[in-house]
């Protein structure tokens, strides 16, 4: 048993065309079948209207088959004592036609591939009418075997319509293989491209980490050349501003000189100690009070009452402050 052909028993094989061909020429599909004791073939209606280009098998029914060439699966078998064939496409209610049926259907079927059916149709016909009778021609080769049944060549029609059949099968194969090979490569192609773009998103996040960790840097380096031009600008100036006449002394006279002017404490000794040379050497220091707390490990709060302190004492004079916040001392002119 196959997916086309369910015969119910070992019967001989009676017909005159091979029931497959004469179907399939007639239909231009494989259709389902059941073969009876007697020889009789029946088809589901819904396989054949479907093949035929039917919308519904109902009205297709109603329409061109009589009732006595079709019946249900269930009564069908039934009238020969068989059962209904096992598998889900067998129901019990299933509509089945007889060869006469599904000629019928063919000849009420406007397809184009049922053209060279019916002219087939029209030539038994013709035959018949115009000689009584009508006999296929035997084919060249019959079985060796002198009981067999003589074997019978399909009409042209027929025999033409199934290679026309087996031609557009065999392209619609072929068709159908390179849309598969097409859409598996279209497959594989997407899958690639969204690797790519996955790739090319988490490179674009490296280089964002990267523009991240550059930027910072960059920003310490624009912050580093800013202090370092700052100073050297403070350096150009006091070097530019600083007259001749200016007052200029040793860090150890300068020290000498404020601890006889006042009285020299821990702290106040401690930035005096840092901001002489400065002064000794420039006249000027330009220092915020945070840089200064560092070198003196003091609070800034206590390092500017320490720079109070001497001004007080004319140790040193206030010269206002720069941009980025630095105070700006000078020597106390004697």
């Amino acid at each position: 048993m196959n997916e086309h052909d369910t015969t119910s028993t070992a019967a001989p094989q009676t017909d005159a065309i091979d029931i497959n061909d004469f179907v399939y020429g007639a239909t231009g599909a494989r259709v389902r079948r059941l073969t009876m004791p007697d020889g009789s073939h029946w088809f589901p209606a819904a396989d054949v209207c479907e093949q035929l280009g039917y919308t519904t098998t109902r009205k297709a029914l109603l329409d061109h088959v009589p009732e006595e060439h079709r019946d249900f699966l269930e009564t069908v078998t039934g009238s020969h004592s068989l059962s209904v064939p096992a598998g889900r496409g067998w129901r019990r209610d299933l509509q089945m036609v007889d060869l006469a049926g599904l000629i019928q259907l063919v000849n009420g079927c406007t397809k184009p591939s049922c053209g060279p059916f019916k002219e087939w149709v029209s030539e038994v016909i013709m035959s018949v009418q115009r000689d009584g009778s009508y006999a296929l021609p035997k084919a060249e080769v019959q079985p060796r075997d002198p009981s067999a049944p003589v074997a019978y060549a399909m009409p042209v029609q027929v025999a033409d319509a199934i290679v026309r059949l087996e031609e557009r099968n065999a392209r619609l194969d072929e068709e159908f293989a390179e849309a598969q090979r097409i859409s598996q490569e279209t497959r594989h192609e997407a899958q690639r491209t969204r690797l790519e773009a996955q790739q090319t998103r988490l490179e674009m996040l490296d280089l964002q980490r990267t523009s991240v960790q550059v930027q910072s840097r960059m920003a310490g380096a624009m912050d580093r050349i800013a202090d370092a031009l700052e100073a050297f600008r403070s350096v150009r100036a006091v070097s530019s501003a600083t007259p001749a006449d200016m007052y200029r002394t040793s860090t150890e006279a300068l020290l000498a000189d404020w601890r006889s002017r006042m009285s020299v404490t821990e702290d106040v000794w401690a930035v005096a100690v840092t901001i002489a040379p400065v002064l000794a050497e420039h006249g000027e220091i330009r220092m915020s009070l945070e840089a200064l707390a560092a070198r003196t490990g003091l609070t800034a709060h206590r390092v500017n009452e320490c720079l109070r302190f001497m001004r007080r004492h004319a140790c040193i004079r206030s010269r206002g402050g720069t941009e980025k916040g630095a105070v700006v001392y000078a020597l106390a002119r004697p």
